[in-house]
């Protein structure tokens, strides 16, 4: 069963977090499904992913659209990722159900620790993915470097 990694923002933006660990995921060999809640949202991550210099590219495209099912990098807001993703990376408080873990090498959950409702949330996905037995890592840029603060194993 996949860990879930919390990575609690507090000095970057969430879109150069996500870029990052995007770029480790796919060196790693992985497909990736970033789940957000607002398709307005994931459209402009989409566009925002296009700019920028050339290698710094990060291969993506939409759920829905033509060959989603092929891409390294699939933008969604549905459960279902259409690239059967080995990596999930949740943004702004999208649904991450514990189901989900047992297909996925690691999910992420990426949230704005200067705001307080998405804190709360956060804390409530740690509450409910550790308490349904699911693996969890907990880390924070807060020092200005990433540094695990917490750590929950699988059982």
């Amino acid at each position: 069963m996949a860990e879930v990694y919390f990575y609690h923002l507090t000095r970057s933006a969430a879109e150069a977090a996500l870029a990052q660990l995007l770029r480790r995921s796919l060196q790693a060999g992985w497909r990736v499904a970033v789940r957000g809640r607002d398709a307005a949202r994931m459209d402009w991550l989409d566009e925002r992913l296009w700019l920028g210099a050339e290698e710094d590219f990060l291969p993506h495209g939409r759920a829905g659209q033509p060959h989603a099912a092929r891409q390294p990098v699939l933008l969604t807001t549905a459960m279902a990722a259409e690239n059967s993703p080995d990596c999930l990376m949740c943004l702004d408080g999208a649904e991450l159900d514990p189901a989900e873990i047992g297909g996925l090498k690691r999910a992420c959950v990426i949230f704005d620790g200067n705001d307080q409702d998405a804190l709360n949330l956060a804390r409530g996905q740690w509450k409910a993915l550790t308490g349904a037995g699911c693996g969890a890592q907990y880390w924070s840029e807060e020092s200005g470097r990433w540094e695990k603060k917490a750590e929950r194993p699988a059982g």
